[in-house]
């Protein structure tokens, strides 16, 4: 054990002391990587913010109908019995809320309570909800049942409710697909750069390898310093990433949070996890000592 901590602790100052030689091409590197890293980043920051808009609110479909003015209660009624008679599979609950119960609810709202007690009268039609199972076809079933329903008697207007929240979780499936696809892309880029720094230090430290074989040196003695090189190549550049995408949220997340405000909510796009940030450097160092051994072992055979 001690003589293998002995072998890298003489890899990583063989290493560093390489590094040193030439900071500019080192440096270099590491602003290409963690440019490139800095994308997977962001687009992971979006979708972890987002994902809770869709995990926290319901994404069964409903479509609320709302009665003409003068519409009774009993014709209410008579509707909501008719749409129940239909025992369409894809309709679960049919749901008549009175104007008056619609009105004790804004009422409870402090945000509505001063404009509603400057009324004379109650403005709020009768409506009814209903709400459809989760179906891959519940989005154009829904639409042609509110379709159908805006032309009966006694409706004054009809409303898709929720089925933007299964739009949303669609194109948060797009998003995951487009971040998969971005970060195979920047792991070729990661790949092909780290693979071009160790093939031109190889070929640069090609007289000291021939001495070093000639002496009795092995393989992995050989290839060790490259190792240690394209993972601290790439855990420098993960680090410079992460700091590049916190700074970028900063500036975005002043606009989004002037914008939120309007819409009465906090919004702020943050950082994926500690867990899954770790994760990331670990496959990036992973991949940037791959991709060193690849090119040392094509590029050290002389």
């Amino acid at each position: 054990m001690k003589h293998w901590l002995q072998h890298q602790r003489y890899a990583l100052q063989v290493t560093l002391r390489r590094l040193t030689q030439a900071p500019f091409s080192f440096l270099t590197n590491v602003a290409v990587i963690a440019l490139a890293l800095v994308l997977p980043l962001l687009g992971a920051s979006v979708l972890v913010s987002v994902q809770p808009l869709a995990s926290h609110v319901s994404a069964d479909p409903s479509v609320t109908i709302f009665m003409m003015p003068e519409a009774s209660l009993d014709v209410t009624n008579d509707l909501a019995q008719n749409i129940r008679a239909t025992s369409d599979p894809l309709i679960v609950d049919v749901t008549i809320v009175a104007k008056d119960q619609a009105m004790s609810e804004l009422q409870s709202n402090d945000a509505w309570r001063q404009a509603l007690d400057t009324l004379e009268s109650n403005p709020l039609p009768h409506a009814i909800s209903v709400t459809f199972a989760a179906d891959d076809a519940v989005a154009l079933a829904a639409e042609g049942f509110a379709n159908q329903w805006r032309t009966l008697d006694n409706v004054q207007f009809v409303q898709l409710d929720s089925l933007w929240v299964q739009r949303l979780e669609a194109l948060l499936k797009l998003a995951r697909i487009g971040l998969t696809l971005v970060t195979l892309i920047i792991a070729l880029v990661v790949l092909a750069a780290v693979f071009n720094t160790v093939r031109m230090q190889a070929l640069s430290q090609r007289d000291e390898i021939a001495v070093a074989r000639l002496v009795g040196a092995t393989e992995a003695f050989v290839r060790r310093p490259f190792l240690y090189q394209g993972g601290l190549t790439c855990g420098v550049a993960v680090i410079i990433a992460v700091g590049l995408t916190q700074a970028a949220l900063a500036p975005l997340n002043v606009a989004i949070g002037g914008l939120s405000k309007t819409y009465g909510t906090l919004f702020a796009l943050h950082l994926p996890s500690a867990s899954l940030l770790l994760l990331y450097a670990i496959a990036v160092v992973a991949l940037g000592s791959f991709s060193a051994r690849w090119s040392v072992t094509r590029h050290s055979r002389f």
